[in-house]
């Protein structure tokens, strides 16, 4: 019998697969040329803010990740929860973009 995984599981294999879909040749850390396509393919909302000048290097700086350092699932991490956060916090009476509320 197959195994029928939750919506959060699948979320998250989705957050793992994605990021390291953009990963070349067997590494485990993307350059930012590969980030960036990340986040354009799979987080437009943020692809907007990175364009930006200088907007890039701050998503870098909050992620933790220095200048000329390559990103790592950790890096990526730390973005994820950011933007849960500001997404909750943006939405007080826990209603999501989906239309999903939260309990």
């Amino acid at each position: 019998m197959a195994v029928k995984y939750s919506d959060l599981e699948l979320a998250l294999n989705t957050l793992v697969t994605g990021f390291f879909s953009e990963t070349k040749d067997g590494r485990s850390t993307l350059n930012t040329a590969e980030f960036k396509t990340l986040v354009s393919n799979q987080l437009p909302t943020l692809a907007k803010t990175v364009g930006e000048e200088g907007g890039l290097q701050t998503v870098l700086r909050q992620m933790g990740v220095e200048e000329g350092q390559d990103i790592t699932f950790e890096n990526f991490w730390a973005l994820v929860q950011k933007q849960a956060t500001d997404q909750v916090t943006a939405a007080p009476d826990k209603k999501m973009m989906c239309g999903c509320s939260i309990s």
